[in-house]
């Protein structure tokens, strides 16, 4: 599988709560915090549900 990397480009704070969590469990506390995950089906759902709060790199 393909590795992605995620940034937090923007704040969770005004959000709704499902998205809050979605970005706890891609491993995402803070502002420019990444984390390098596979790409599985999972992750990349869950990364379209907070795409504008997210940037994507392929690794």
């Amino acid at each position: 599988m393909a590795r992605i990397k995620i940034t937090q480009i923007k704040s969770v704070i005004d959000r709704s709560e499902r998205q809050k969590r979605t970005m706890q469990a891609l491993g995402l506390k803070k502002m420019n915090q990444s984390v390098e995950v596979e790409a599985n089906n999972a992750i990349i759902g869950m990364v379209r549900k907070v795409n504008h709060l997210v940037a994507i790199e392929q690794i």
